[in-house]
């Protein structure tokens, strides 16, 4: 029985987290991939592809049942994506299976505690669940900061290699050779992508997807643009970094004016529990009605939740987009 149910709710995790993964398709384009069928390769097939490949195609898991059960998952390839642009050497087979290991060990050590509600096991499972996750989202909005911090001082020195008379590829091997990560490490691929047969734009682009900011995404348009109509590319890097300079200030001003409310926020949330830790303390005997009542576990677990929702609510009020 006890089996039956770890399987169960191992099922139950994995479904609950894959489908909050899922939700965010719809706000991304693309098409399921479809079986390749086999053609005659010759020369002249290989240099007319839009895109080369040059590197393998990677496995999402080395267990080949569950990457073969991965593969045929659309939003899987919304985690592979994070993981990448998050630093993780991770693999996304990895983190399924961290997803499901922890919701259906918290499940399973919950489930046991008498005095906590079947409902209330149910969720901490599915909440530790999604927390390997989190950690993984968690880091990737970190680097993609710092990355955004860096990237005005990189145009500048950019900028002043092409002055000095380095071409657009000396500067970003200058760039990737002595800048500091993570801006030198996608740099460097970026080289080496371009070493390998890529062209400009393609490289570039791969850049912009591998770092999802709009400073990439300007800085790639530039480089593109100048390469077409022709003109001093040092001018425009130098401009941009100033622009990119004067647009982190006012998300600094905006970052600085919210958190006030996430600060309030966060003193709302915990607020209630320090003040029923307090009462457990002075006064347990009026806590105790509460928690022997039969619906008093009940009553708890759902002001836990509504203190969770509150906070995420508070949390998506402030957050201010430019």
């Amino acid at each position: 029985m006890l089996l039956l149910a770890l399987v169960l709710i191992f099922l139950v995790a994995f479904g609950a987290a894959t489908a909050v993964l899922v939700l965010g398709k719809n706000y991304f384009t693309g098409h399921p991939e479809t079986a390749t069928p086999e053609i005659e390769v010759s020369y002249d097939s290989i240099f007319s592809l839009d895109r080369t490949l040059l590197l393998k195609e990677e496995t999402l898991s080395t267990i080949s049942f569950w990457d073969r059960l991965l593969a045929r998952m659309n939003g899987i390839e919304i985690v592979k994506r994070h993981l990448a642009e998050s630093g993780s050497d991770w693999s996304v087979g990895r983190l399924t299976l961290a997803m499901l290991l922890a919701g259906a060990a918290s499940w399973a050590i919950l489930h046991r505690i008498s005095w906590i509600p079947e409902i209330g096991a149910l969720i901490a499972g599915l909440a530790a669940g999604v927390s390997p996750y989190l950690m993984i989202m968690r880091r990737r909005t970190k680097l993609l900061l710092e990355f955004e911090q860096q990237f005005p001082d990189s145009m500048d020195t950019l900028a002043r290699a092409l002055r000095a008379g380095n071409s657009l590829a000396g500067g970003l091997e200058l760039l990737a050779r002595e800048g500091r990560p993570p801006v030198s490490t996608e740099i460097r691929k970026t080289v080496d992508e371009r070493n390998l047969g890529l062209s400009w734009e393609q490289a570039l682009d791969n850049l912009a997807v591998r770092v999802p900011i709009q400073e990439v995404r300007i800085f790639a348009a530039s480089i593109q643009l100048q390469s077409r109509t022709g003109g001093r590319l040092h001018e425009v890097l130098a401009r941009l970094a100033e622009n990119m300079r004067e647009s982190a200030a006012l998300k600094g001003e905006i970052r600085a004016i919210a958190a006030h409310g996430r600060t309030t926020g966060l003193i709302l949330t915990v607020l209630p529990v320090a003040i029923a830790s307090m009462m457990m303390i002075v006064n347990p005997t009026h806590m105790a009605v509460l928690w022997n009542h039969p619906s008093g576990k009940n009553m708890i677990l759902a002001a836990v939740g509504c203190l969770v929702a509150a906070h995420f609510v508070i949390r998506k009020l402030v957050d201010i987009k430019i």
